[in-house]
């Protein structure tokens, strides 16, 4: 690896994970708890984002959610794997 993009790769903590949902979606309910879980322990942080509140969240996400972001890029919808999240934290 270069050490441009070793300079370039961000650590856990440096990291951020969104979580795009909906009130009363289970599927949301399940998500938040892994993302929880998974951001706990590595240090990212994490913060939930309504799409019944945000027009365009609603119109770019309502049929994938729940949505999981990491800094911004979509990592996955729907079911959220918490070893292949704990992975792209990482890398």
């Amino acid at each position: 690896m270069s050490a441009l993009l070793r300079r370039m790769k961000k650590k856990p903590a440096e990291r951020v994970v969104t979580l795009v949902g909906k009130p009363g979606c289970h599927l949301c309910d399940d998500a938040r708890q892994v993302v929880r879980e998974v951001c706990e322990e590595t240090g990212a942080s994490w913060e939930e984002k309504d799409i019944t509140r945000d027009e365009e969240l609603y119109r770019e996400y309502w049929e994938q959610i729940p949505v999981v972001l990491i800094d911004d890029e979509q990592h996955t919808f729907w079911r959220v794997d918490p070893e292949r999240l704990r992975r792209a934290l990482r890398s």
